[in-house]
């Protein structure tokens, strides 16, 4: 999982607003009582701080996994 599409998993699941709240303000046991965006600067990989997120928050198991990714047929078109 790459950082942009982390966000977009938080947006996703929590709202553009609230998710800012939760990466900020969360402290997330299973990351060393830090937040999401302190594991993030702590060079903790996406997928593991999105993981912890989701087990802090009860996010159900089947919006956890392929989150974040733009749907098949979705990427941006180039213009020549």
């Amino acid at each position: 999982m790459k950082l942009s599409e982390f966000q977009i998993a938080v947006d996703e699941e929590f709202g553009a607003g609230y998710g800012g709240v939760v990466v900020n303000d969360l402290v997330l046991p299973g990351l060393g009582d830090r937040t999401a965006r302190e594991a993030l600067a702590a060079g903790v990989p996406p997928r593991e701080v999105w993981l912890a997120l989701c087990e802090a928050t009860d996010v159900p198991a089947e919006r956890r996994h392929g989150v974040g990714r733009r749907e098949p047929g979705r990427a941006k078109r180039r213009i020549s």
